[in-house]
């Protein structure tokens, strides 16, 4: 399990936290001929290292982390278009953790983690949830709700990246207030923010963008429990 955690937490970092969105962009449109697919690769392989502590004997399963990886993106590019994008990246993510339970199961006998610096589980678990809670949770909702189409409310009147750095720190909060057992304090932040949100959704009179707005605050509540829980269950 800690070798999965290294692995899981190196291919978050790699795949969402240090992926600029026109890298993404140009991918889609280059295919395999985008000089980002590479440096994204790259990212990968010094992710994974880091992961595996530069163990020199760890040489091979870096490749074939970093090989599948590669393989599996240019699969998702090849089907950009043809499938749907949130059928694509359920996919695609899929793949990739199949990968690395597999690579982790293989190496787990072989690799030490527990040579210095060694951060504790529960660190690397903290970790492991922030980045699920930030960029990972925020790219997911955003697939989920490309499902409607639905044209962002008051686009002109909004702050860029707003929503998205609202609902980050939305599962943070409920995260935090979940691992202290503060469930009183959850249910004063969802009460909040409906509040907040009632005088915006009763002016404009839109029932679709109500129904819009709901489905995306109960996915990010929902997204903070589960992470919240797991986290619990795993410190425990």
């Amino acid at each position: 399990m800690d070798t999965l955690i290294h692995l899981l937490i190196a291919h978050l970092v790699g795949d969402f936290v240090l992926q600029p969105n026109h890298w993404v962009a140009h991918k889609a449109q280059h295919l395999h001929r985008s000089i980002y697919l590479y440096y994204h690769l790259a990212v990968h392989a010094c992710c994974t290292a880091i992961a595996l502590q530069f163990q020199t004997d760890q040489l091979i399963p870096l490749l074939l982390v970093v090989g599948s990886h590669g393989l599996i993106d240019w699969l998702k590019l090849r089907l950009n278009g043809h499938v749907h994008d949130l059928s694509l990246f359920l996919s695609d993510q899929l793949a990739h953790l199949l990968i690395l339970v597999g690579v982790a199961h293989w190496i787990s006998p072989l690799v030490d983690l527990n040579s210095p610096p060694q951060l504790p589980e529960n660190t690397m678990l903290m970790l492991l949830s922030f980045i699920l809670l930030t960029f990972v949770s925020a790219v997911l909702i955003q697939k989920v709700m490309s499902l409607w189409l639905f044209a962002d409310e008051q686009k002109n009147e909004a702050l860029p990246g707003a929503g998205r750095y609202i609902g980050m720190l939305e599962r943070l909060f409920v995260f935090g207030f979940v691992i202290m057992q503060q469930w009183q304090a959850v249910g004063w932040l969802i009460a909040a923010k409906s509040i907040l949100r009632y005088s915006d959704l009763s002016r404009a009179k839109d029932r679709k963008l109500t129904e819009y707005v709901l489905i995306g605050t109960l996915m990010s509540i929902g997204a903070a429990l589960l992470i919240a829980l797991m986290y619990l269950l795993n410190s425990c």
